[in-house]
């Protein structure tokens, strides 16, 4: 069984925002939804050494993830492949998983009235394809892999560079890794 992950290549990340809006089509939400948020840290440095550090965020697909704990209906699941996901049927949209959430990457659907956030496109990686953020990043600065599989990039990246996962301190043991710039930035 494959255990998927993410990397972000932050040195590669030119905050242009298409894994956002490819996000934002891939999944049909409505103009006041982001599941996959790019947010700019910076400038930092010394004029004329100026440096900007984008971070694009998404749901982390923790290993201890506190938002499935916080859901009263078991709507938040963990698929055996380690992608989070919600059960819109079993949704009864309480907000209680938002809450739990320590990344911001859960978000309220007013229209359906269900909380939703980012399932790594389960769709298209059932198919053998990636996350449509992933496949729309033209700077190659998201992989996406088995952590399990030795020869995936993802695996050779967190096994192989200085990576850091956010908030690690809390143990919710994040499937989402970065790479490069962010000491001291988050």
């Amino acid at each position: 069984m494959s255990r998927y992950a993410m990397v972000i290549v932050t040195r590669s990340c030119i905050g242009c925002q298409s894994c956002t809006v490819a996000c934002k089509i891939h999944n049909n939400l409505p103009v006041d939804m982001i599941y996959n948020p790019v947010t700019t840290v910076g400038p930092s440095g010394v004029f004329p050494n100026l440096h900007l550090v984008h971070i694009p965020l998404l749901c982390m697909h923790c290993e201890n993830a506190p938002c499935m704990d916080a859901c009263p209906t078991g709507a938040s699941q963990r698929r055996e492949d380690g992608i989070v996901w919600v059960d819109e049927k079993k949704c009864v949209g309480c907000k209680s998983c938002v809450m739990a959430c320590p990344y911001g990457a859960r978000v309220s659907n007013h229209e359906k009235g269900t909380v939703q956030k980012c399932d790594f496109c389960f769709d298209r990686v059932d198919k053998g394809n990636v996350p449509r953020c992933v496949q729309t990043c033209h700077q190659k600065a998201r992989i996406f892999g088995d952590l399990d599989d030795e020869t995936s990039e993802v695996f050779k990246l967190v096994n192989g560079e200085h990576v850091v996962r956010l908030l690690d301190e809390l143990g919710t043991e994040p499937r989402v890794f970065y790479t490069h710039g962010l000491e001291g930035q988050i």
